[in-house]
């Protein structure tokens, strides 16, 4: 099996988590017997200071054929409002109809927290 992914590792940490996701991405593609054509689009900040937008009018459809998507993180305040540069990250939700946003919050066993008080049975949930 084969699947199409767009890669777009955005600004910031975007880079890095997207590297760290890809790794589990292959090694799963392995265990599955899974593998992925991946291409990268280098939009966001950097792309916005060479072409003055973050991302190019065609976006969208470069990633029309795409199985999935994959996101790094998005956005510099300090540069641009969120309002502009989460606006390409909307459009694309819009787009292909992918409107959740599911981020599990969950206390590990071992690993200090800032809820104090709390240990890793009290707090398992999803926003």
């Amino acid at each position: 099996m084969k699947f199409e992914i767009a890669l777009y590792p955005g600004d910031g940490i975007g880079p890095d988590v997207l590297a760290q996701a890809e790794r589990v991405m292959y090694r799963v593609g392995e265990l599955q017997d899974i593998t992925f054509d991946c291409t990268t689009f280098d939009w966001g900040m950097q792309y916005w200071h060479k072409h003055g937008q973050l991302v190019p009018v065609d976006f969208l459809a470069q990633l029309q054929g795409m199985d999935a998507i994959l996101l790094g993180a998005v956005g510099w305040p300090d540069i641009l409002p969120d309002h502009e540069t989460l606006a390409p990250l909307v459009q694309i939700r819009q787009s292909f109809d992918q409107y959740a946003c599911v981020r599990p919050a969950r206390l590990c066993r071992g690993l200090d927290s800032v809820l104090a008080g709390r240990s890793y049975k009290d707090i398992d949930f999803v926003v």
